[in-house]
C-alpha cells in the first residue's frame, strides 16, 4: 500500500468527526473510577467500547482480565483489538486507558463531569482528554482502514487497559506479564503531550506516593495541655517538607515539560472531628516527582528527618511510608524505530518538526520502559487532565487520528 492513499483516508477521518464525537460521549457517561477513589473500575465502560467495536466491524477482539476483588465484577478488563496484516512482519501498537480520576468537586465544574459538552469546539467532561480524546482517535483511525477495505501491510493492535490513573498492575503489567507486547512493536502510549503536538516524550520522572500518618493525643480543644496535636504536626512538617525538598532537589532540566523536580501533598483522609475537639490522628499524602538524577531514597531520608525534628517539637509520632514508587529507567533512544515513524507521520500530517523530551512521569509508557520496551508517548493536549472542567479540542482529535493513521501506513511499501 503507498502513503498515497493518506488523503483518502484523512478525508475520511474529518468525515468521522460527529460520530467521534459521539463515541466520546457515550464513554464518558460512564465514569470508569478505580477502587483506590472509591469506583467500581472500568467493566461498564469496556462493556460499551467492545459493543462499539462490533457495531464498527472489528472481528479480532480479546479479552486479558486481571482478578480484583475490590469490585463487584471481581475484575479489571483489558482489551485488545487487532487489524490483521498481509505479512508478519513488525506490529504498531497503540496503547491507551479506560479508567479516570475522580471528577472532585461538581460545584467546580460548570457542566456535569459525566456527561459529554460541546462547546466553543472543545469536549468538556471527566476523562475527555486523559485519555478518551486518544482512545477515541486510536480507534477511529483502525476503523478507516475497515471502511476503506485496506489491508495494512502488518497487523495492527490496540490495547484498551485499566488501572493507569492507579499503579498500572492490573492493566498495562498484566499484559507485560502474558508477553503479550513484543519487543518488534512500534509501540505509542498517546497519553501525554502538549498543544503544539510536536513534543515526544521519551522518558518520564521517577514518580513516589508517601503517606505521612501522624499521631498525637486527642482532647477538647479548650484544654490542649492534655492532647498532642496531629494537625499542628502535619502543617509544622508540610511546610517543613516543602521548603527542604525544594531548596535541596533543585537541579533544573530543560528537557522536561516541567523542567523541576515537583514535591506535591495532595490527598488527605477524612477524619471524624469537632471544631472543639484536639485531632489525635492525621494522615495525607505526597506526590513526588523526581528527576532521574535523583533517587527515592534521598527523599524519604530527607522526609524522615524532618519528621524526627517534628517529633520532637510535638510530642507526636510521624510515620513515613512510600505507597508506590516507579523508577526512571530505560529512557527510550532517540533513534528508536518508533520515535522515527512517529515523527515522520507528525510531519505529514501537521508540517511540524517534533522535538524529543521528557515529562512529569505516570503513562503507560514508563511501565514499558522499565521492561525493556521503547515506546513514544505523544498527543496534542491542552494539558487539562484532572481538572475541574476538564476538556479536549475536537481539532486536535481529528489530527491526532490522522497521524495515527498514517503511523498505521509506516509499515507499508
Amino acid at each position: 500500500m503507498s502513503n498515497k492513499q493518506s488523503p483518502l483516508i484523512f478525508k475520511h477521518i474529518e468525515d468521522s468527526r460527529e460520530n467521534m464525537i459521539r463515541f466520546m460521549a457515550d464513554i464518558i457517561r460512564v465514569p470508569a473510577i478505580g477502587p483506590t477513589s472509591g469506583g467500581e473500575g472500568e467493566q461498564e465502560k469496556a462493556n460499551v467500547i467492545e459493543k462499539k467495536l462490533v457495531d464498527y466491524g472489528f472481528k479480532h477482539i480479546r479479552h486479558f482480565d486481571a482478578p480484583d476483588n475490590r469490585l463487584k465484577s471481581k475484575i479489571r478488563p483489558n482489551i485488545q483489538v487487532t487489524l490483521k496484516g498481509k505479512s508478519s512482519g513488525p506490529r504498531v501498537v497503540l496503547i491507551t486507558h479506560m479508567d479516570v480520576v475522580a471528577p472532585g468537586a461538581t460545584s467546580e465544574w460548570e457542566s456535569d463531569p459525566f456527561q459529554l459538552l460541546e462547546k466553543d469546539g472543545k469536549l468538556f467532561g471527566r476523562g475527555t482528554e486523559d485519555n478518551g480524546q486518544s482512545l477515541t482517535a486510536s480507534i477511529f483511525a483502525l476503523k478507516v482502514f475497515i471502511d476503506l477495505n485496506i489491508q495494512p501491510a502488518a497487523d495492527i493492535v490496540l490495547f484498551f487497559v485499566s488501572e493507569e490513573e492507579e499503579t498500572n498492575e492490573k492493566g498495562i503489567q498484566h499484559l507485560i506479564d502474558k508477553n503479550l507486547i513484543q519487543k518488534s512493536d512500534l509501540i505509542l502510549v498517546p497519553d501525554h503531550g502538549e498543544p503544539t503536538g510536536r513534543l515526544i516524550d521519551i522518558v518520564e520522572k521517577t514518580i513516589l506516593w508517601v503517606k505521612v500518618s501522624i499521631t498525637g493525643k486527642q482532647c477538647h480543644a479548650s484544654i490542649p495541655d492534655l492532647g498532642k496535636n496531629a494537625f499542628r504536626a502535619s502543617m509544622q512538617f508540610g511546610t517543613m517538607v516543602d521548603n527542604a525538598l525544594h531548596e535541596k532537589f533543585n537541579i533544573h532540566d530543560a528537557g522536561f515539560d516541567y523542567p523541576l523536580s515537583s514535591f506535591e501533598p495532595t490527598k488527605r483522609e477524612p477524619r471524624e472531628s469537632g471544631i472543639n475537639v484536639l485531632p489525635g490522628e492525621e494522615v495525607f499524602y505526597f506526590d513526588c516527582r523526581l528527576l532521574p538524577v535523583y533517587q527515592t531514597q534521598e527523599i524519604l531520608d530527607e522526609m524522615k528527618t524532618i519528621a524526627r525534628t517534628v517529633e520532637d517539637k510535638t510530642g507526636t509520632t510521624i510515620r513515613i511510608e512510600p505507597v508506590f514508587i516507579e523508577e526512571t529507567t530505560n529512557p527510550t533512544p532517540p533513534g528508536a524505530k518508533i520515535v522515527k515513524a512517529l515523527s515522520d507521520a507528525i510531519y505529514k500530517v501537521t508540517k511540524k518538526q517534533a522535538i524529543l523530551g521528557g515529562i512529569g512521569g505516570g503513562t503507560c509508557g514508563a511501565v514499558l520502559r522499565k521492561a525493556g520496551f521503547e515506546v513514544a508517548v505523544w498527543e496534542t493536549i491542552e494539558n487539562r487532565a484532572h481538572t475541574p472542567n476538564e476538556y479536549a479540542v475536537i481539532d486536535n482529535m481529528i489530527s491526532d487520528c490522522k497521524v495515527f493513521a498514517q503511523l498505521f501506513l509506516t509499515q507499508n511499501p
